[in-house]
């Protein structure tokens, strides 16, 4: 049982070294994309031909220079207007 301080007796969490390198990766695509967390005009992930699923607020982007999940109203350098 914890107490009114948060007390469990287990050891406060701490990132590994796999979460930092995973981080520093992720860091580097966003630079790379120029990954916006906002729209650029009209255009938007959830529009974009690399979107995979358009109806949900987070999808694939399969672009092969992404290959994360996104949100439908980030944007990237490579957005490619949808032909639907």
């Amino acid at each position: 049982m914890s107490d009114a301080s948060g007390d469990t007796g287990l050891a406060t969490p701490e990132p590994q070294p796999i979460d930092e390198e995973n981080a520093m990766k992720l860091q580097h695509l966003v630079e790379d994309a120029n990954l916006k967390g906002h729209p650029y005009g009209e255009e938007h992930c959830k529009n974009c031909l690399y979107y995979l699923d358009s109806d949900a607020e987070l999808a694939y982007c399969w672009q092969p220079k992404v290959r994360v999940l996104v949100d439908n109203d980030w944007w990237c350098q490579w957005w490619e207007e949808r032909d639907d």
